[in-house]
């Protein structure tokens, strides 16, 4: 009964002095494995049974007293409860929802590359198509170019229709007939070209000293002048040779020397492309720069020198006579025999 007794203290003590239910439960095992009579048990149980008892009291008066509050806070819990319960089934959504967005860009993805590629092709296509009718109406321009003598125009034609059918459009079955047309005609352009080039190198040099001798002429038999005409006043004439030497050697600071620059030449479509004898002649030593036909220019040059130099000695030798026969019958007409 003293053991008991001395059980029954500590678990009071015990229950006085801490409020953790995990202390007071070991205290009561404690107690009851330390009793060994069946009536101090029986007391234990008892005094816990009384002990829960009381504890349900108080928690039904303490439910009473603040119903209100815990009706609410019960409410508030649940609803709680609730919104946490719904943001995680949302949040849960979301992630399939993302995952499937991912799997679905994954395929967009896949399909802007495509249709990008397509579009790049098609871009490509269009573009091949322009090139093929800008180059159908090639052979239409080409002849209205060669009619009005802008060759370095015709030849930039030419030449970049040329590298197109035979580069980018060599594929196309559609252009062979073309093809053979346009190379033909670009085989054979030099020959137009050298042949304007000697026109003007020797035939319209020389018309032009010509002319200028008949007009020095006529003026000279009007005012009855009777001092001898030089014939041949070629000091102020602009040949290829001084243009060579003023393209090479000119200063930066001469304008007139650098504007006849055989690189800067470029060819007006509005105005009479032989107007100016020099500058139609670089535009026809580039154009054959362009076609590739120096090497030919040159030799086609040195052969025909001779023959062309000849041409211009027989071609004076006539208008001197010409000139001297007209001069005699005119001082014959005034009755002067000198």
């Amino acid at each position: 009964k003293m053991a008991a007794g001395e059980a029954a203290g500590r678990y009071r003590s015990t229950m006085s002095k801490s409020k953790d239910p995990s202390g007071l439960l070991i205290s009561v095992i404690r107690t009851l494995s330390t009793s060994d009579d069946v009536e101090d048990r029986e007391t234990e149980k008892g005094r816990l049974e009384e002990a829960y008892e009381k504890c349900d009291r108080d928690l039904d008066e303490l439910i009473v007293q603040h119903y209100t509050e815990l009706t609410t806070a019960i409410r508030t819990y649940q609803s709680i409860t609730e919104r946490i319960t719904n943001s995680r089934n949302k949040i849960k959504q979301v992630k399939e929802n993302l995952l499937s967005c991912k799997m679905l860009l994954h395929c967009k993805r896949d399909e802007l590359r495509k249709l990008w590629i397509e579009g790049i092709e098609h871009k490509h296509v269009l573009n091949l198509l322009d090139e093929i009718e800008n180059i159908k109406q090639v052979p239409q321009k080409l002849e209205q170019c060669m009619a009005s003598k802008h060759y370095l125009n015709a030849t930039d034609m030419l030449v970049s229709a040329v590298d197109s059918l035979e580069g980018p459009l060599l594929q196309v079955e559609g252009l062979s007939d073309l093809r053979l047309e346009l190379h033909s005609k670009k085989m054979n352009m030099h020959l137009v070209l050298i042949d304007e080039l000697h026109r003007h190198l020797y035939i319209k040099s020389t018309n032009r000293v010509g002319q200028r001798n008949k007009e020095k002429g006529r003026i000279s038999s009007l005012v009855k002048d009777a001092s001898p005409v030089p014939l041949m006043d070629v000091t102020n004439l602009s040949t290829p040779r001084k243009f060579l030497e003023t393209s090479q050697f000119s200063t930066p600071g001469s304008s007139s020397m650098r504007e006849t620059s055989l690189l800067e030449i470029k060819e007006d479509m509005e105005l009479d492309p032989e107007e100016n004898s020099t500058v139609f002649m670089g535009i026809l030593i580039k154009g054959l720069a362009k076609l590739k036909k120096i090497p030919e220019t040159v030799k086609a040059i040195q052969d025909r020198l001779e023959q062309e130099l000849k041409q211009i000695v027989k071609r004076s030798t006539t208008q001197v006579a010409d000139n001297g026969y007209q001069r005699g019958e005119n001082l014959s007409q005034e009755n002067q025999p000198r």
